[in-house]
């Protein structure tokens, strides 16, 4: 089973991590690209790359034939699927194969036992892996999901058998929203993996997600490295993870491992996988399901372990037994990951695309921090894939210093251009909830509906405001107010909210700046592309700014914010008017409810637009009648196109 040119069937940050490891084994790497991503970080690390299609990821990383032909093209013969697209596909597993291509993977046999979620439990319970009470039957019809939903009780989920990353999934309370949720699951997972059939599964609230890393290889080994937690979620998707878990004790350590080898081993695994477990507030684990791929947080155990997995996956391709024992694997210290997501949280985690104007992660990196980036300055975050643009991983001696690594990590590594979490990610890892390890998997979805002060949108503060001001002076100078102005009024926008400031420039380069009735002193201001440096109180500060035109994105608390000088002469905004419907953000259509002539009501959904894993409806700001569709089920969408047009003036006639 020897192979030299490794192809890799992904992109983004995992495809770049592994790239390195292979390199670092000596391996030649194959980079695919779509249209989207021709001038991608990972396209550049390898050694060759080879276009395979459209943006579309169903003509172009999700296309077996492109990514076939890439490797022949190419003379690879091996590929590495990373994770998510075709990654737990086994008909890609097994076209690779077919092709004489070594797969760095699970077989395909391996693949299909754990794909399917109803057929893997099964197997659990005859491996003696403990499972959640659920249906797993073969009628999918709504009569008999509904009598079983009855008998297994409320709370609980539907799930897709088939793909994973929570797509397919639904929480259901009480009887009358079933029928709703069974629909809308079966849709989502059709559209993602091709498959609609539906599982059912007892809801364990307020547990925690727990799963334990396996590796086996084609000699009969089976070993595990441990537990990661990965309770903080929203909407099933993982915010943070960590290793160890700081709830699991040593002999519930022994068993989630006993329980995860055997897991393995009852479906003739080989490869990296990952056992997944919720455990419930009485300390009891459940089998949830089994991810045949490397993991996104794979870095929490690297790190605790001082293992390279990539690198074991490569090796258990070539036909070597693992390279450690179980009782060889140790463990050191503590690890916690976060996700990097082009998302604003604080709108409900939407999706958000845009330019990434300024990043630049300090190089040599802090002690004990790993980055695993897929962006570049200049790079395009567009709606075609998943928001992930990199992950920021911290290694401590304990959690306290890990925790306190990562938190100056992310201060550290500004990202400027587009809205995302990074903010969030401090200030969660701050939260007594996570720092007192209270967190359940769906308390980040509660405090959605509950506005939990941590998703308020952070407003800046009077320093803020007057380093924009300042910003805004120095930078545009003289051609932004005359030489003889020495003082003069101005008024930002940041948001929805605005600020009127006083300013007064000084000879000596003093910026007096009067904001609420209060002064606020700068000197030594200076501005240049992409910092700014002032003293304030006698205290010297530096902060990482960008522009994009006359506006002016900068830093804070690894946060950022965007300002701008709102003009003084009064402008229309068509974007507020109601009779304009326009799609929340840039993706694809999945849903049309209305048609010309409906009455709408203030609220009521009429289009569905799915980006990056989530369907954002467009919904009715006001009553009213439709004028006019501009869309239809499938189309590609850019964010504010208008969708749909109302007529308001009498909703009611016939």
């Amino acid at each position: 089973m020897s192979f030299y040119k490794v192809l890799i069937a992904n992109r983004g940050e995992i495809a770049c991590r592994i790239i390195r490891s292979a390199q670092d084994l000596g391996y030649a790497t194959v980079a695919v690209f779509s249209d989207a991503d021709a001038d991608a970080p990972h396209v550049h690390l390898a050694d060759q790359a080879v276009r395979i299609g459209p943006a579309l990821a169903a003509e172009s990383y999700l296309s077996i034939d492109a990514l076939l032909d890439a490797a022949r093209k190419t003379g690879a013969d091996a590929v590495h699927p990373g994770y998510g697209f075709l990654s737990e596909n086994a008909d890609f597993a097994q076209a690779c194969l077919d092709a004489g291509l070594v797969f760095i993977g699970p077989p395909p046999a391996a693949m299909r036992a754990m794909g399917d979620k109803a057929q893997a439990k099964r197997s659990m319970l005859a491996a003696g892996v403990p499972c959640a009470p659920g249906y797993l039957g073969d009628a999918q019809d709504d009569a008999t999901l509904t009598a079983e939903a009855g008998r297994l009780g409320f709370p609980l989920l539907v799930k897709a058998v088939a793909g994973g990353g929570g797509r397919g999934m639904r929480r259901v309370d009480a009887l009358p929203e079933l029928a709703a949720a069974l629909e809308s699951a079966r849709r989502e997972a059709h559209n993602a993996f091709g498959d609609g059939t539906l599982m059912l599964e007892r809801l364990i609230e307020r547990g925690r997600h727990i799963e334990v890393q396996v590796f086996a290889d084609a000699h009969g080994h089976v070993v595990h490295m441990g537990e990661r937690d990965c309770t903080a979620q929203r909407r099933r998707q993982k915010v943070i993870e960590e290793a160890p878990s700081p709830v699991v004790a040593a002999d519930l350590r022994d068993a989630l491992g006993r329980d995860a080898v055997a897991a393995a081993r009852a479906v003739g695994y080989c490869g990296a996988g990952t056992v997944e477990f919720m455990l419930d507030t009485e300390g009891r684990h459940y089998f949830l399901e089994m991810n045949t791929r490397l993991q996104v947080e794979h870095p929490v155990t690297e790190l605790v372990t001082g293992l390279d997995l990539v690198a074991w996956q490569l090796r258990v391709a070539a036909g070597e037994p693992l390279p450690l024992a179980q009782a060889d694997i140790r463990h050191s210290g503590h690890a916690i990951e976060v996700r990097l997501y082009a998302e604003d949280p604080y709108a409900g985690f939407t999706p958000q695309t845009g330019t990434v104007l300024h990043w630049r992660p300090p190089q040599p990196l802090p002690v004990g921090v790993r980055l695993d980036s897929g962006i570049a300055e200049g790079s395009t975050v567009s709606p075609w894939y998943d928001p992930l643009l990199a992950k920021v991983i911290a290694h401590g001696r304990d959690r306290d210093e890990a925790i306190r690594r990562l938190r100056a990590a992310l201060a550290r590594m500004p990202l400027l251009g587009l809205r995302h979490n990074g903010g969030f990610l401090r200030d969660l890892l701050d939260h007594p909830a996570f720092r007192e390890a209270r967190m359940h998997t769906a308390m980040l979805d509660q405090w959605l509906s509950d506005g939990e002060p941590l998703l308020q949108r952070p407003m800046p503060g009077d320093v803020a405001w007057c380093v924009a001001a300042a910003a805004l002076v120095r930078r545009l100078g003289s051609g932004w107010r005359p030489n003889s102005v020495a003082a003069f009024d101005l008024t930002l926008r940041c948001d929805e909210q605005t600020q009127a400031l006083r300013v007064h420039s000084l000879a000596t380069g003093e910026l007096h700046l009067m904001l609420g009735g209060a002064l606020h002193v700068l000197r030594h201001v200076s501005v240049t592309d992409d910092v700014v440096s002032y003293e304030l109180n006698s205290i010297k500060h530096r902060l990482d700014v960008a522009w994009s035109g006359f506006e002016l994105y900068i830093t804070m608390a690894a946060g950022s914010f965007v300002f701008s000088e709102m003009s003084p002469f009064p402008q229309t905004d068509a974007v507020l008017d109601a009779s304009l419907a326009r799609a929340p953000v840039a993706g694809r259509v999945s849903r049309v409810q209305v048609a010309v002539g409906d009455v709408v009501l203030a609220g009521q959904p009429m289009v569905c637009v799915e980006a990056m894993k989530m369907d954002m409806w467009l919904t009715a700001r006001a009553p009213g009648r439709v004028r006019s569709l501009h869309t239809a089920m499938g189309e590609q969408v850019v964010l504010a196109a208008v969708l749909v047009e109302l007529d308001l003036d009498d909703p009611k006639a016939p």
